[in-house]
């Protein structure tokens, strides 16, 4: 029963740096890379769709994206997607697809990325800080009941804790790296 606490707390922890890593490949480096466009969504056919689900992206080159909507008649819908999205990029509309040159980002604009990505790193801490407790607060409930030993408690309290120390050091590695992206060091 410890042993399935602590695969679901383990499993709930992979999923917290899974979404953390989702969240830095949105985030602008300064090069091109089809993963910023993951969280537009563009109106068509009366809902709101992912722009990955109604157009084709690539990067022919490092600081250029190509936008290629499958249904020529979003054109306009994919343009008008990418100039509402927080990015700050200028769509170029040639009437059959979008061109983006990446600009170089300023000193200022990395500190902001990088601010924006530390806090994600928090966020992604917290969430494996609190599924540690759920974790923790699960095993001491069944010792409470003396379903488990004490030493079946202990020892599960300790691997959930050495679990949570190796989540929170990827959460470090991936901001470190990410850090390091933005600011080209």
């Amino acid at each position: 029963m410890v042993n399935d606490i602590i695969a679901d707390v383990e499993d709930r922890m992979k999923k917290s740096i899974s979404a953390l890593q989702k969240e830095f490949a949105a985030i602008r480096t300064g090069r091109a890379n089809p993963s910023m466009f993951d969280g537009i969504k563009v109106s068509v056919y009366g809902t709101d769709m992912p722009l990955n689900q109604v157009a084709t992206i690539s990067c022919p080159e490092p600081k250029l994206v190509v936008i290629q909507p499958w249904d020529k008649g979003n054109l306009a819908e994919v343009e008008k997607a990418i100039l509402k999205s927080d990015l700050s990029l200028n769509p170029s509309n040639d009437g059959n697809l979008i061109r983006i040159q990446i600009p170089d980002l300023t000193e200022e604009r990395r500190k902001e990325y990088v601010k924006h990505a530390k806090q994600r790193a928090e966020e992604c801490r917290v969430a494996v800080r609190n599924i540690r407790r759920d974790g923790n607060d699960m095993i001491k409930e069944m010792e409470k009941e003396k379903e488990i030993s004490e030493d079946e408690a202990k020892g599960g309290l300790n691997r959930i804790q050495k679990i949570t120390d190796k989540y929170i050091d990827e959460t470090q590695k991936l901001t470190d790296n990410k850090e390091k992206e933005i600011l080209n060091i």
